[in-house]
């Protein structure tokens, strides 16, 4: 993540460059911990941050190898409790609604979406918590219809995450289920994004070197978000799993309005 310090002093440029390390390295080392905990929110919070000081050109394509190498390295605990049939006709869902979200990119402003967005999310996130649940599994057009949702918003403004969170969520299906299906979610529309970004030449050598110095903090903030996992009964996982949503999408919000500002 290269910054122009040309007209610092050598020792303020490298203590400026020290301090970005380290609060990069702090970030993901958060971000990790979310991630590793309740298996989502590593993009969002590690953009969200970043972006105030890296162009996202420089932060996005290390956050997508960021993101592929976290998903293989929670998978395998996860593999056994993945939904598969729901996962699947999710993802179908997303082949479909993407290319309508990039259509919509084209006319409408990403930073007011994501504000709209952002403010719907919060507000369902906190129905959740306070109670509100389906009681049924979703059908399969209503699975499709999430994985649309999904797909149109990942490609309008980059954050499909949320509605396949609001998802799985929302439905009786357990902790476990709920959590193994979205690593897994993530993984694939990842390593889907990373690829159209190394097609595109925006994903280049220097990214894959910054992920890797990144790659350990992150490494030992997933461990610990993992054992937290682990140890918490599903009744708090769902509460804080929700709040942690509460908080990425008050985030998100902050991100966008600073995108109108700047």
């Amino acid at each position: 993540m290269n910054i122009n310090f040309s007209c610092l002093p050598s020792r303020h440029k490298m203590n400026e460059s020290s301090a970005f390390l380290l609060f990069s390295m702090a970030t993901v080392a958060a971000a990790g911990y979310v991630r590793g905990y309740g298996g989502f929110g590593f993009s969002m919070i590690t953009v969200a941050a970043l972006s105030f000081f890296y162009t996202p050109a420089q932060v996005v394509p290390v956050v997508l190898l960021l993101e592929v190498a976290a998903s293989l390295f929670l998978l395998p605990g996860a593999w056994p409790s993945v939904a598969w049939p729901v996962l699947s006709w999710m993802l179908l869902g997303v082949c479909l609604g993407t290319p309508l979200g990039v259509w919509l990119l084209a006319g409408m402003s990403p930073p007011a979406m994501k504000m709209a967005v952002a403010a719907i999310i919060f507000m369902l996130a906190l129905l959740l918590r306070r109670g509100f649940a389906v009681v049924r599994q979703l059908n399969r057009p209503e699975t499709i219809v999430a994985g649309v949702a999904a797909g149109v918003l990942n490609g309008a403004a980059a954050i499909g995450g949320p509605p396949a969170i609001l998802f799985f969520f929302s439905t009786p299906s357990g902790a476990a289920v709920s959590r193994a299906s979205l690593i897994f979610f993530f993984m694939v529309t990842d390593i889907l994004a990373a690829g159209a970004c190394i097609a595109s030449g925006l994903l280049t050598p220097g990214h894959a070197g910054r992920a890797l110095i990144l790659a350990l903090p992150m490494t030992a903030g997933l461990f610990l978000g993992k054992r937290s996992f682990l140890r918490t009964s599903e009744t708090r996982f769902r509460k804080r799993a929700l709040l942690f949503l509460m908080w990425l999408s008050g985030l998100m919000l902050v991100r966008a309005v600073y995108e109108v500002a700047a």
